[in-house]
């Protein structure tokens, strides 16, 4: 319904020195990284070398009732994982995780991100007779690891081996009968953590928020390239694929992270406060007050104001309970269906020269619509910033941005055009030279949906349409 970026996946692992309701214990992990994926969830048990799974359409509250968490039973590894369809399309068969069940044991694998040579890998399985259930690419990824299996000592030598062939972006957890791997790609363009809790268990997931919601400390970031097999004889790490350069992708400390999270060192609230400094300085305008656009224009905002001297001021109220089940209404209505999910504060925009703070811009829709909103709440003036670059290129790393052709600031000639189309009386971007900014200049960030300059060949990658069909040649 709204023009919107959606996050990519959640990935969740927990392994313990003895059998406990480690279930429970994941349900809390994907509980807490649930904005990085509302599509479908599941969750993959082992006790003992026997998997129990379950996976489903839904939220993580809907598809993990009690009775559902007591059918999965106890055990001493587990994986689970939330999904967003960024590659493969809305099917059964690619929620995970991917149960794999091979000649040398069985195997669950939980992926986020996207690999541009997906198709490339599936064909060479297919045509050795390789009999594919889905269409994402995480089958691709199982498929190469269970290949390297069968002549490597160990899992996580055959992850080593496969590594190499695997081009794009993951950071995957992997459940053995007897181990709990989690590696993440060379660029590392997604975030993957481990921590550990007061009893000793271990944790790999996607963000740190997901530690503090079992107790557990955080330890530190998987590196990218690094792989870290966690067993009876504790935690091992194998660095061969490791490498200087980093690519993190900037736009999950831009909008897709908690900002309670710490991502490779760099707390997210800090980088969104920081883009709302560098959005003050570089673009400053006379107003009464700075509003974000829940959620993540929120930290952005109060930069703004903290940098301006302008004051922050809550102007929208967000409806949290649209769940994935929300109905999309008729045509005639859709102009008031952004009033379900957001309302202004009249009391705080009436009459005001307002500044409105949001994470980005896709096709312009629904900036136009929340533009209207506080018009029709009494602004006298609103005046748009942006806490990013302008979206000109798309993502083949695993967030769903749209197609070149329907993003608005490639369709438009000027901010504007823009500026006009969405109802504003002015509008300014992020520059992108001030990217780095945000993680203190640290490390490297992927920008290519920002530049189209990947760091990563992605000519083999595909057509993708976001409000279509993904279509993969």
């Amino acid at each position: 319904m709204f023009d919107s970026i959606h996050e990519e996946c959640g990935v969740f692992g927990i392994y313990e020195n003895e059998t406990t309701n480690v279930a429970a214990s994941v349900y809390f992990g994907l509980y807490a990284l649930q904005h990085r994926g509302q599509e479908s969830c599941g969750i993959t048990v082992c006790d003992d070398g026997i998997f129990r799974h379950k996976r489903a359409d839904g939220l993580v509250s809907e598809v993990f009732t009690k009775d559902e968490l007591d059918k999965l039973g106890c055990g001493n590894i587990a994986v689970g994982h939330v999904r967003y369809s960024t590659t493969g399309g809305h099917n059964h068969n690619n929620i995970q995780p991917l149960v794999i069940r091979h000649i040398k044991g069985n195997m669950a694998l939980a992926h986020n991100g996207n690999l541009v040579n997906a198709s490339e890998l599936r064909r060479s399985f297919e045509m050795s007779g390789a009999i594919f259930h889905g269409t994402s690419d995480t089958e691709a990824i199982a498929y190469e690891i269970v290949r390297e299996r069968l002549n490597a000592t160990s899992t996580e030598e055959a992850v080593e081996r496969a590594m190499p062939k695997l081009k794009g972006a993951y950071s995957c957890v992997l459940m053995t009968a007897t181990k709990l791997i989690a590696f993440r790609d060379p660029d590392g363009f997604r975030p993957l953590c481990i921590g550990k809790t007061h009893d000793g268990a271990y944790i790999a997931a996607s963000e740190s928020c997901a530690l503090e919601t079992l107790g557990a400390e955080f330890i530190r970031d998987i590196e990218p390239g690094e792989i870290v097999a966690i067993g009876k004889d504790g935690l091992n790490s194998i660095r061969t694929n490791c490498r200087k350069e980093q690519n993190s992708c900037i736009f999950e400390y831009i909008y897709f992270a908690r900002p309670d999270s710490v991502i490779d060192g760099v707390s997210v609230h800090h980088a969104r406060l920081c883009a709302g400094k560098l959005l003050a300085q570089n673009s400053s305008v006379d107003a009464d007050i700075v509003i974000g656009v829940p959620d993540s224009g929120l930290d952005a905002a109060l930069g703004y104001a903290n940098e301006s001297g302008i004051p922050y001021g809550i102007g929208f109220i967000k409806n949290k309970y649209i769940g994935r089940s929300f109905i999309q209404p008729e045509q005639h209505q859709r102009e008031n269906a952004v009033k379900i999910k957001l309302n202004a504060v009249r009391e705080t925009v009436a009459g005001k020269r307002v500044i409105m703070i949001d994470d980005s811009i896709v096709r312009g829709t629904t900036s136009a619509r929340i533009v209207r909103l506080l018009r029709e709440a009494g602004a006298k003036e609103v005046h748009v910033r942006i806490s990013s670059p302008p979206f000109l290129h798309s993502c083949y790393f695993g967030t769903d941005i749209d197609s070149e052709e329907n993003l608005i600031a490639g369709k438009c000639n000027s901010t504007e055009e823009i500026a006009k189309y969405i109802g504003a009386d002015s509008l300014a971007y992020l520059p992108v030279e001030c990217l780095g900014e945000l993680v203190g200049n640290k490390f490297g960030c992927c920008k290519g949906c920002f530049t189209g300059i990947y760091p990563v060949d992605t000519s083999g990658a595909g057509f993708k349409n976001k409000f279509d069909e993904k279509i993969h040649k």
